[in-house]
């Protein structure tokens, strides 16, 4: 199980093109870029960062999804083609940066009374996910608490429909959504394909990895026990730590931890 860091967890401090010799020094053995604009979709852009990643794996990327995701699922025929464009865009830097994954999010939940239709919304995400394939891609619904995948139970209902739509973990997301991280996993099963780590203080705040509560045993063995292959992936906002040392010290801990 590689252990690696999310260029987002750079965000405001590093240019993502600048992230991977970070990621390197702190020991990540891959890692998920997090395009964060519309000019990092573009082919020029994407050649800098395969000149800039030294050799680093790319595993997944990620979009900044409410430029374009939700409209992914619009009903009205150009705004969803529009969509469509800029995915497939995204879908090209993944593809040339060598991505396994796409993190992806979709829909948004604006209102708290937001019904998203697992059936509908299930047939669009394997319309989505085939497009993905084309490029090598998985196309992976993260748990996010206010977007579409914001409850075990949307992806149970919603997995027949979309056989080739894969999931990503995210545990911090899911302690903010009120569920367990437990019981998305059990939803999950083998569609999981990405794991997003952070940790979490016992005020319930978010924590560097190792300076929590959280327990990352119990997640290590439970991964394994699911045959999961894919890696750990650190994720945490950039006022989570105050130097890069502590992002290694959260490597360090992963490492440690993990069944060789």
């Amino acid at each position: 199980m590689k252990i690696g860091i999310s260029t987002a967890t750079f965000f405001l401090k590093l240019l993502t093109e600048d992230s991977f010799s970070v990621i390197q020094r702190c020991g990540g053995e891959c890692c998920e870029v997090f395009l964060t604009t519309f000019s990092e979709y573009e082919p020029s852009f994407v050649r800098l960062l395969n000149e800039r990643r030294q050799g680093l794996e790319v595993y997944s990327i990620h979009a900044l999804n409410t430029q374009f995701e939700p409209q992914l699922f619009n009903g009205a025929l150009r705004t969803r083609q529009d969509a469509e464009a800029v995915f497939t865009k995204v879908l090209e830097a993944g593809e040339a940066l060598g991505a396994k994954v796409y993190t992806f999010h979709g829909v948004s939940r604006l209102k708290r009374n937001a019904h998203v239709d697992p059936v509908t919304t299930g047939k669009r995400l394997e319309e989505l996910a085939n497009i993905a394939l084309r490029y090598n891609i998985r196309l992976c619904l993260e748990s996010v608490h206010w977007a579409m995948f914001n409850s075990p139970d949307f992806y149970r209902q919603a997995r027949q429909y979309c056989p080739h739509l894969g999931t990503v973990l995210d545990i911090k997301q899911a302690r903010q959504s009120g569920y367990d991280w437990r019981e998305y996993l059990d939803a999950m099963g083998d569609s999981l394909s990405n794991v997003h780590v952070s940790d979490v203080a016992e005020d319930d705040s978010i924590a560097m990895v190792g300076k929590g509560v959280f327990p990352f045993e119990e997640l290590i063995d439970r991964l394994d026990g699911m045959g999961y292959t894919g890696p750990l992936m650190i994720e945490q906002y950039a006022k989570n730590y105050a130097d890069y040392d502590e992002v290694a010290d959260s490597v360090k801990y992963l490492k440690l931890r993990r069944h060789q």
